[in-house]
């Protein structure tokens, strides 16, 4: 296939791609040459703009992928689960505590254990905290100035589903290791390519378009016969890839050309 269009690309994401240049993220806009400022002004899409300049491309009516609705909650469990709840996808039970008052009655509605979260920021499973006594809760309130609550379901695995544009491209189990709570890899979890429920890619696919994500790794979970939504990654790894032998740069060069994403 000939592929004549200039795809530009800020962030590193696309940096092995033969058909992408990537530019890089300058902390001001005038670091970048007139030439370059050009192409950014030119291109149809901006690929991986950055948290920042998604935001002024989004005021300018500039397209990017990833969408602007994904960066808006890029690490951000409080705006992922609001969202959420607002469209009715199934999520863990989750509360926001603000203030030593609010929290104060965090013991009022969750029953021990529970499952304590930095809210903003963390990623592989650092910042989540599983809290089964008073004393496990006063130390996770000393890291968090807001407190992120959620249910606990009782789980040792859960399924990373990956999609991009409009459609599934990778999915897979990650389990957690003996006596560990958490499924991410960096917590010990192992990668098991076994085949992911149609009924959880459908939910994924579903969840994805309803929040107007188009590069993310949505984690579900089965618990008490039913299907959750745990989270939304859109900094997710590429293990997953590596192991079930999916080249993601040839991916990524193959949806560009043919105008998936």
């Amino acid at each position: 296939m000939n592929f004549t269009r200039n795809v530009i690309a800020l962030e590193g994401r696309l940096r092995k791609c033969r058909n992408v240049v990537t530019l890089g993220v300058r902390p001001n806009p005038a670091d970048y040459g007139e030439g370059e400022r050009a192409l950014i002004r030119d291109a149809r899409t901006v690929y991986y703009p950055s948290t920042f300049y998604a935001d002024l491309f989004n005021t300018m009516g500039k397209q990017t992928f990833p969408s602007y609705h994904t960066y808006k909650c890029v690490q951000d469990k409080i705006r992922q689960s609001a969202l959420f709840d607002l469209l009715g996808i199934p999520h863990p039970r989750t509360r926001v505590y603000y203030g030593n008052r609010q929290k104060s009655g965090i013991t009022e509605e969750f029953a021990y254990p529970f499952v304590g979260k930095i809210p903003r920021g963390s990623a592989l499973g650092r910042g989540v905290f599983f809290i089964k006594s008073a004393h496990d809760l006063e130390a996770y309130l000393a890291r968090s100035r807001i407190a992120y609550i959620q249910e606990y379901l009782p789980v040792d695995r859960d399924m990373r589903i990956v999609v991009i544009g409009r459609r599934i491209v990778h999915a897979y189990w990650r389990i957690a290791a003996p006596g560990e709570f958490r499924s991410n890899l960096a917590a010990g979890g192992r990668l098991s390519l076994e085949p992911v429920p149609e009924e959880a890619l459908a939910l994924a696919r579903r969840t994805a378009q309803a929040c107007g994500f188009d590069d993310v790794g949505i984690d579900i979970c089965r618990c008490r016969g039913a299907l959750w939504v745990l989270e939304a990654n859109m900094k997710y790894g590429l293990e997953g890839f590596r192991r079930a032998g999916i080249d993601f740069t040839h991916l990524m060069e193959r949806m560009i050309e043919n105008e998936e994403i």
